[in-house]
């Protein structure tokens, strides 16, 4: 009979010493476990923020349908659009020049530029977005807003008139509501210059979360605020945010506005409110950096303190507000949490193919190499039948 040669590679328990260590060696380990490589922080950056710019593009085009269906269109011609073209082009010019350059604070100003030129952007296409929005709206929800502010035991009254008869609050609210757009500067710096892509393009994309959300609920309960619908004698002071929807809100209804005005946009969004999403938005981003958490909530709560005054918000407005901020910031974690499992069950299929295909050689490298000889040999070595 003539010998057959094993198809396994020799178990080292019939080589000698030298000969079984070189075969373990080859071999892999038993308790090996695949790679538990994750998707890491600037790649969860990167991937946000081309979902981002994919959400910018979607909104941009359902920007232009709602302007069309409205009767309403953006002159890009107008002399007061030349500072957005302006400040675009100086952001671009510090996107692409400053990283080629040997200033220390480059990669942050580029960095910046780019997160800076985004948040215009999305404010910039909310507030316009807010024209034909309440353009295709019918009725006013302030009397049920007022119902509800007086089942919480708000007045907004009494706190108009504690406004008026001090005039040091107005100072103070008007400075804190119009802080809105400080945070976010000071937030998106102190990412660019730690190299936080991924902090950056989260509250980037909360912000445009919540702007979505506010504009889709005002388009449900439009309203003319609590000092349009509640104050009826002479304005002895008037709130930052002036009297713009009894006027604006019917015109836009009745087509008597046809161009929406990018220098001269006026806030007509009663409920939710937006500065409140935008407090809440800002507290969370700034709880993870220490130094700026506590100036960022003093801050913000100045902001919501003003908000009923300056912003003539209800109570029930600002309400409405945190839950679109949270409601917001769950669907991204949520979105987020599924761009982790996603990449890691990716990682971990393409290691398991890697590593299979590194088993596979390693085993037909051993058969090779540790060949059983000639019949001869084979019957010294005690496998002879």
């Amino acid at each position: 009979m003539t010998l057959m040669q094993p198809l396994l590679p020799v178990p080292p328990s019939v080589l000698d010493g030298a000969e079984a260590r070189a075969v373990e060696a080859r071999l892999p380990e038993r308790s090996a476990v695949l790679p538990a490589t994750r998707l890491t922080a600037s790649g969860q950056g990167d991937v946000l923020r081309r979902h981002l710019m994919v959400g910018l593009a979607l909104s941009l085009v359902a920007l232009g349908m709602l302007l069309h269906r409205a009767g309403l269109r953006i002159d890009p011609w107008r002399a007061g659009n030349l500072p957005f073209y302006l400040a675009g082009a100086l952001a671009l010019a510090c996107r692409h020049f400053l990283p080629r350059m040997r200033w220390r604070h480059a990669p942050a100003g580029a960095a910046f530029s780019e997160y800076a030129a985004l948040f215009a952007v999305i404010s910039l296409m909310g507030a316009a977005a807010s024209y034909p929005v309440a353009a295709l709206t019918h009725g006013y929800a302030d009397d049920a807003l007022q119902r509800i502010d007086e089942a919480l035991g708000f007045d907004w009254l009494a706190l108009y008139r504690q406004v008026v008869a001090h005039p040091w609050l107005q100072v103070l609210g008007t400075t804190a509501y119009r802080s809105i757009y400080i945070t976010p500067a000071l937030l998106l710096w102190s990412a660019a210059k730690s190299g936080q892509r991924e902090a950056a393009y989260r509250f980037l994309a909360g912000f445009w979360l919540a702007a979505v959300i506010t504009l889709a609920v005002f388009s449900l309960m439009p309203a003319l605020g609590p000092f349009s619908h509640l104050w009826h004698q002479p304005i002895v002071y008037m709130p930052e945010s002036e009297l713009w929807q009894p006027g604006l809100i019917p015109a836009l209804r009745a087509h008597g506005v046809h161009v929406v005005d990018l220098a001269h946009l006026r806030g007509i969004v009663s409920a939710p409110s937006f500065h409140t999403a935008a407090a809440v938005l800002y507290i969370v981003a700034a709880w993870r950096i220490p130094g700026l958490r506590w100036p960022v909530i003093a801050l913000n709560a100045a902001m919501l303190l003003s908000t009923p005054v300056e912003g003539t918000h209800y109570l029930i407005d600002m309400i409405l507000g945190a839950a679109v901020a949270v409601t917001a910031l769950l669907l991204l974690e949520w979105h987020v949490r599924r761009l982790k499992a996603g990449a890691f069950r990716g990682s971990r299929w393409t290691a398991a193919r890697q590593y299979g295909s590194e088993r596979a050689a390693s085993t037909s490298e051993d058969r090779r190499e540790f060949h059983i000889g000639p019949p001869s040999r084979q019957a010294e070595g005690g496998w002879a039948p």
